[in-house]
Formats: structure tokens, sequence, C-alpha cells
């Protein structure tokens, strides 16, 4: 492989060619991956190749596809975020229990040394309109999710996470001032749930709450929430309907996760 080939930049752009083909609705040709990442059709396939032989990619006639390593990582993913077996796991299960009691779109969700993800969720992945999709949240001041998850955070590892993402404005409700943010926390802890009124995408409201864990797990970096979305149009008449389902939800999820992390891992 060409020097130039070899270091940091190649590791990112093989980290954006399996970006670029997992967030792709269909198989993606070598040349649009060359276009996508600004770099020379070579330097594609000879990122590819190795990306192919660990099955992190398959090629097919039509382009590029996710390869049949690719479960394996998402089981191991949620495994690791007490998730319990994947999709069949116990966490998964209450997930499409809470969607059928809620009748909203239920998450699972976690912060995780200074990152936020959406875990798991209900909504299918065929629904590209839906603004909560499983992987890393870059929207988490706007979101319920989001809003729990950080209340439960120390002061300091809460300004940390604002410091290294940002308060960006999505909408006119967007929260983008810490002084206000930090006062919407507030309220989450006295109420114990959190709620963005189409603060991250107009057509769309989330409550949380976050799930009870010891305050060793927020100082060692763990902190989960479950939550519930809905189109904003319908929150008004149902919100009191969705805050009891989640509320029901919580044991169940809590027994669940501490079933999956009976002990905090060392440090």
């Amino acid at each position: 492989m060409p020097t130039s080939l070899i270091g940091p930049q190649s590791v990112d752009r093989a980290l954006a060619i399996l970006d670029a083909v997992a967030d792709a609705d269909r198989p993606v040709g070598a040349k649009t991956l060359a276009r996508t990442l600004g770099c020379a059709l070579s330097t594609v396939y000879h990122l590819t190749g190795p990306l192919i032989a660990r099955g992190h990619l398959a090629r097919t006639p039509e382009g590029y596809v996710p390869g049949p390593r690719v479960p394996a990582l998402h089981r191991a993913y949620q495994r690791h975020h007490g998730l319990g077996h994947g999709l069949g796991g116990p966490v998964a299960e209450l997930l499409g229990h809470l969607r059928r009691t809620a009748g909203a779109e239920a998450y699972f969700t976690a912060y995780r040394d200074g990152r936020i993800t959406v875990v798991d969720t209900t909504a299918p992945v065929t629904d590209t309109a839906h603004p909560f999709a499983p992987g890393p949240e870059a929207r988490a001041h706007a979101t319920a999710h989001g809003k729990a998850l950080l209340a439960e955070l120390p002061r300091a590892a809460r300004r940390r996470y604002l410091d290294a993402h940002g308060m960006a404005r999505f909408t006119d409700r967007t929260i983008t001032s810490p002084e206000r943010f930090e006062a919407e926390l507030a309220r989450v802890r006295d109420r114990g749930f959190a709620v963005s009124v189409g603060e991250a995408d107009p057509a769309y409201t989330c409550l949380a709450i976050a799930l009870p864990v010891p305050r060793a797990a927020t100082e060692d970096g763990v902190v989960r929430a479950l939550s519930v979305s809905l189109p904003t149009t319908d929150f008004r008449r149902r919100h009191g309907e969705l805050r009891a389902a989640l509320a029901r939800a919580v044991p169940l999820f809590t027994a669940s996760v501490t079933a999956s992390f009976p002990t905090l891992p060392e440090s």
C-alpha cells in the first residue's frame, strides 16, 4: 500500500467508507465513494480490500454493502449496553412491549464516556423521516433522552459534554444558552422526567426518564434512559398517558439492565 494511505488518514477514510455504505439505501459504487471522500478511485480499492477481507463490507455487482461481520458487531454493541442477547434480548422485548402499550416509538439510550447514543429503537430502519435513529446522538441538548441523561451527570461531566458537542439550534424551540439549559435540567430532576417539544425536530416531541442507577455509576461514566416519541401535534392530548406508560416500564428495564450488569466494571 502506498505510504500516503498508511496512518490516521487512511483509518479515517476507511471509517468514512463504512459510514457511507451504512447510511446508503442501496449498494454504493466505488466511483461514488471516491467522490464522497474526495479521493482517487485507487484509494477506495486499497481501503475496501481489508474491509472486505475482515467481513465489514461485501462487494456486489451493484456496489458495496455492509458485510457479514456487521451483525456480530451490532450484537456485541447491544450486549455491552445491557440489551442481553441482541435483537431477541430482554431489553429489546421490553422496548416492543412499551411501543405497544404507549402507542409511540420507544428508545433505549445511554451516556457513556462523553458520548450519548441511541442504542436501540422500535422505529423501523426504513423510516428515514424519523428523527431519532440508532447511533451517536448529535442533538442531545434538544432531545428528551439527552436531557434525562445529562441531568443525571455530575455538573463537571455535563459541562465537558456540552463544551465538546456544542448547543446548536435546530428549531426555534431549541435551548442554546447554557444557563437556560441548566435551569431546564433542574426542572427535569424536580419532575422526574424530561420532555422536548419540537426542539430537535418541529414535527416530533419526545419524553424520557433516566433509569435509576447508583451514583457511582454516573461517576464511572454510564447512565441509561428510556424514552418515547410522537408527532408534536398529538402531544397535548397524550402526554399524560405516555408519562404513565414510561413510569410503568422503568422498573422492568431497570431490573433487566441490572441483571445484565450485576456489578460495575473496575476503573
